[in-house]
């Protein structure tokens, strides 16, 4: 269980931002000069330098949003320039990528973040630069929403890239997409013209997605703990019934695979600073306000408290909390993470998302436990072993898993356990609530994924 720190503030965490950023600079430039596009994106490091996997091509954003968020935290234009070409080179073909759930990755992290600097007056009005990046976030939304699979109760969801059985719990952050499309003006258009609603399917994803990915402790099978989530939930597509919850990245079915639970805890925060930004007319047809807000509020917090409660003390968690291994480390949830233990891996990546989803939440509810826990795990995350200053490094947060059931992250010889690598989403979610946690310090305006012309 995570020992929360109430002594914390932002404040505290102030010399560990500026290391971080300091340091991030050094890799960001380093995997710039390294990195050849024709292999792909970069997903993971092996052996301190990042590489390739293929699986789907979900982590360009991350990099460019990275050299994004980095002259948002410094002002230093080098990143600017670097990730304002790098997203008009590369990142079109993301924008009307039919195939994956991942758009509020790659194009709300890069078209998105630009877009949004702009609103706010730190890089200058251009109408045409302006139109480029709306026209691309309109777009990634309605292609995103298309991705469309109906269940029994008329609602749906947005399907993962195994197919139109499959919902991810991950794409509850996709839906950013989907609310910055529907805030620029924006409809899918399906067959004989009709006009479907973006914000619609947004509430649609998420209710779907509170009702079969997490759980309440309410009885619903026997393995139900209140906050735990499946990765995946399955369909039958031909009557639209849902069948069972299954897992692709983690243990097993029925034990909870920490990335899939971070994305949960942020996303739903977020969605719920987001609908506070909707007039009653638009949520009055989609159930209205109040049961839109408690559906992602229990979600939430529901999801907030299964992490504190089973995550280590100082709040960096496992791969899964039914891993296998995790018995032979003893009370581990009483101690604080050990990255270099023999049995079972930790997973920084799902820290550094968790981490915002509580600070956003805490602040959302006005809940100082949330808050204190999400700086909490900042301290952890933003130091040692974790922080890796080493500039022949190209990872900035160390200790990340990416596929531990596939058995692709890498391994110090002689062991069995991932260690001592990182991960690109792991590296712009640190970035990214360290930037948070940065606005806050220097009262300037809160963080958001959306914002509206200065």
């Amino acid at each position: 269980m995570i020992k929360i720190r109430t002594e914390l503030t932002p404040k505290h965490l102030e010399r560990k931002i500026e290391r971080l950023f300091e340091a991030s600079a050094v890799k960001i430039r380093s995997l710039d000069r390294s990195w050849e596009p024709s292999k792909g994106a970069p997903v993971f490091t092996i052996g301190g330098k990042y590489t390739s996997r293929g699986w789907t091509e979900w982590t360009q954003g991350f990099q460019f949003g990275s050299s994004i968020l980095q002259f948002d935290a410094t002002g230093e234009t080098e990143f600017l320039e670097a990730g304002r070409e790098r997203t008009v080179a590369a990142m079109a073909p993301h924008v009307s990528h039919t195939g994956v759930h991942d758009h509020g990755f790659n194009n709300v992290s890069t078209y998105g973040n630009l877009l949004r600097l702009m609103n706010e007056g730190r890089i200058p009005e251009n109408r045409w630069e302006r139109n480029f990046y709306e026209l691309a976030l309109k777009c990634s939304g309605a292609v995103q929403a298309a991705r469309w699979s109906r269940i029994a109760d008329g609602e749906g969801y947005i399907y993962s890239f195994n197919g139109p059985h499959s919902l991810f719990v991950d794409t509850i952050r996709s839906l950013r997409s989907l609310a910055l499309a529907h805030r620029l003006g924006h409809v899918t258009m399906g067959e004989n013209d009709c006009r479907i609603s973006l914000l619609k399917r947004l509430i649609e994803h998420a209710r779907t997605t509170a009702r079969y990915s997490v759980y309440y402790g309410e009885g619903r099978d026997a393995y139900d703990v209140r906050g735990r989530v499946a990765h995946e939930s399955v369909f039958n597509i031909n009557d639209g019934n849902y069948r069972c919850p299954n897992s692709q990245q983690g243990y097993s079915p029925f034990s909870t695979w920490t990335r899939g639970l971070a994305w949960a805890i942020c996303g739903y925060a977020e969605q719920l600073e987001f609908l506070d930004t909707l007039p009653d007319s638009e949520l009055a047809a989609l159930g209205g306000r109040p049961d839109i807000r408690e559906m992602m509020r229990k979600a939430a917090e529901a999801t907030c408290d299964f992490y504190l409660e089973f995550s280590p003390s100082d709040g960096i968690p496992y791969w899964d909390t039914g891993a296998p291994g995790l018995h032979r480390l003893g009370d581990w949830m009483s101690r604080a993470s050990d990255p270099f233990n023999p049995y079972e891996p930790v997973d920084s990546s799902a820290a550094a998302i968790a981490a915002q989803g509580l600070l956003r939440l805490g602040r959302y509810l006005q809940n100082e436990r949330y808050w204190r826990a999400g700086l909490t795990v900042c301290d952890a995350l933003f130091g040692e072993p974790y922080l890796n200053e080493d500039p022949a490094h190209q990872g900035l947060i160390m200790h990340a898993v990416y596929h531990r059931p596939n058995g692709w992250d890498a391994m110090p010889a002689g062991t069995r356990v991932p260690r001592g690598e990182s991960c690109l989403w792991g590296d712009y979610h640190a970035r990214e609530v360290a930037l948070y946690l940065l606005r806050d310090i220097e009262k300037k305006p809160y963080l958001t994924f959306w914002s509206d012309p200065q």
